[in-house]
């Protein structure tokens, strides 16, 4: 069965997005505050198929227009989340919401809580999924994103949908390898998504990731459970509590 996102999609364009925020998954214009060129997408163990910027690009970016490489970037991001949701999402009746995706992370993958660690590994919960794999990561790994995959083997039934409740990278600028507190703004911009997710998926449950995510979810109406953050020393309170949500 393949799931209807497409109100999920439509949520998900609508959201503004500041200079200092990165559109993960626009394919319509360039990556928006990205002053860095992602690479661009290859097939899992396969050959690339990116085409680089050449000299003839650069009236192109003088004028505004999509660059290619970010182009490609927002694409592979967003094939690789409807290759996710349309695998986990039909079955799920709970999603698992962080506040924002991480440099380290989402950022790469275009999946909530996965680095390219996860993505790859052979032996992970992704593991017979054909997800396409950036040319140049800006890391290869992302802490919080390993304690989430460890603790979600352990689940029983059906594994929650993972989401971000503001869709877009929120950096300090001028540098995108770092990350922000959303701003109040942009997180009630970015819960008609996760509504429009949980309605495409008929979830009836939010789980937050840390009282940031928890207050950003109901900033915007919505009510969550909230567990300890995996950072900064809450990797084991996070297992605990999402295990006793099984």
């Amino acid at each position: 069965m393949t799931l209807d996102l497409t109100a999920f999609w439509a949520a998900l364009d609508a959201v503004p997005a500041a200079a200092d925020a990165e559109r993960l998954y626009d394919v319509a214009a360039a990556d928006h505050g990205n002053p860095t060129e992602r690479g661009g997408p290859t097939e899992r163990g396969g050959p690339t198929d990116r085409d680089g910027p050449t000299e003839g690009d650069a009236g192109a970016e003088r004028d505004g227009t999509a660059d290619r490489g970010e182009l490609a970037a927002g694409a592979l991001r967003r094939a690789n989340l409807d290759r996710y949701l349309q695998r986990f999402a039909p079955a799920a009746d709970t999603i698992l919401v962080a506040e924002a995706p991480g440099w380290r992370g989402m950022s790469n993958t275009g999946v909530p809580f996965t680095s390219m660690r996860e993505l790859q590994d052979p032996d992970g919960l992704f593991a017979d999924l054909p997800f396409a794999v950036p040319e140049a990561p800006t890391a290869p790994w992302e802490a919080s994103s390993r304690v989430v995959h460890a603790a979600l083997r352990g689940w029983h039934g059906p594994l929650p949908v993972l989401w971000a409740v503001f869709p877009h990278h929120p950096f300090a600028a001028p540098d995108p390898l770092t990350n922000r507190t959303p701003r109040p703004a942009e997180v009630r911009a970015g819960a008609p998504v996760a509504l429009a997710l949980a309605d495409a998926v008929g979830a009836r449950r939010f789980v937050a990731v840390g009282r940031k995510a928890q207050g950003a979810l109901a900033a915007a109406g919505i009510e969550a459970i909230a567990v300890r953050h995996p950072a900064q020393g809450g990797a084991a309170q996070f297992t605990a509590q999402l295990a006793a949500l099984r």
